[in-house]
């Protein structure tokens, strides 16, 4: 398993081991068993999903203000699908056991032209949400348009102005991954209550001709 973190304004504390449990899987908190309650802002995991890469990042809100605290990348390798999940899972159950998220965003799977490329990201997004529910954290879902109104205030924006609103936003040194960079996209849409930067909500949208409706 790979997982990389990127740290663009300080340092975190190196997560300490954890002990692998009969079955080779990390430990992590019993299916449905919260975390203690944590006192502060609220902490919000974005989680861009993917087979072979998946985006994480995590800020904090409070009040109006947003507060970067890390964002980095989940890599498979080429494998069995059913190694890569495990790959996924494992990771992000190190990620919510360590920085203890209060809630968890992630983009809808939109339907592909290619119908297992749209399979295989759904099995990578339900993984995702396992991951949450398995640490009792409620789930939001935002379609990508949605992600990028929030963000860049253009529902059709570029990967490349989504990396750069987000290094704005939050006040990075430099921009994230691309993968990171949606999750973290991710993760201000839902702070933001799924509203746009002119304040109109994008929840419960669609899009025609390139406009929300």
């Amino acid at each position: 398993m790979k997982r990389r973190t990127t740290q663009l304004r300080q340092p975190v504390s190196t997560p300490p081991k954890l002990p692998a449990t009969a079955r080779g899987v990390s430990s992590a908190p019993s299916p449905l068993t919260p975390h203690p309650p944590r006192t502060g802002p609220l902490r919000i995991l974005g989680i861009d999903p993917g087979l072979r890469v998946t985006g994480f990042g995590i800020l904090e809100k409070n009040g109006e203000r947003l507060r970067y605290v890390t964002s980095g990348c989940i890599k498979t390798t080429p494998a069995q699908l059913p190694d890569r999940i495990k790959t996924i899972l494992q990771g992000l159950n190190e990620v919510i056991g360590e920085h203890r998220p209060d809630q968890v965003a992630l983009e809808k799977v939109f339907v592909n032209v290619n119908p297992q490329s749209t399979l295989l990201l759904g099995q990578a997004r339900g993984t995702a949400i396992c991951a949450a529910v398995a640490h009792a954290l409620p789930v939001a879902e935002y379609t990508a348009l949605q992600v990028k109104q929030a963000v860049v205030g253009n529902g059709h924006a570029r990967k490349e102005q989504v990396q750069q609103m987000v290094r704005r936003l939050l006040g990075l040194t430099g921009d994230p991954s691309p993968d990171a960079a949606d999750a973290l996209a991710c993760a201000i849409c839902h702070a933001h209550g799924g509203q746009g930067l002119g304040s109109i909500s994008t929840a419960g949208y669609r899009v025609r001709r390139g406009r929300l409706v």
